[in-house]
C-alpha cells in the first residue's frame, strides 16, 4: 500500500493529547490521526450518500413502492 504525506495544523491541546496517547500506548500519533480520519471519512461518506438518496427521492416526488415489489426486485 502506498502512502502520501499530508501536513495538518492542529491546536496545541489536540496535538498534546495525541502525543500523550502515543506515549501511553507506544504508537506514533500519526497512527491515531490515520485511524480517526478513516473513521470520520467513512461517516461523512455515509451522510453524503444518504443526503443524495434523499434528494433523489424528493426529486421523484417522494414516490414509494410496495414492499413486495422491492423484495422481488432485490431477491
Amino acid at each position: 500500500m502506498s502512502t502520501a504525506v499530508m501536513s495538518v495544523r492542529l491546536p496545541d491541546e489536540l496535538k498534546q493529547r495525541l502525543d500523550d496517547l502515543g506515549t501511553r500506548t507506544g504508537r506514533p500519533s500519526a497512527f491515531y490521526v490515520r485511524r480517526a480520519v478513516e473513521a470520520y471519512l467513512e461517516d461523512l461518506e455515509d451522510v453524503y450518500a444518504a443526503d443524495e438518496a434523499y434528494r433523489d427521492w424528493a426529486a421523484d416526488g417522494y414516490a414509494t413502492r410496495p414492499w413486495a415489489d422491492v423484495r422481488a426486485e432485490l431477491g
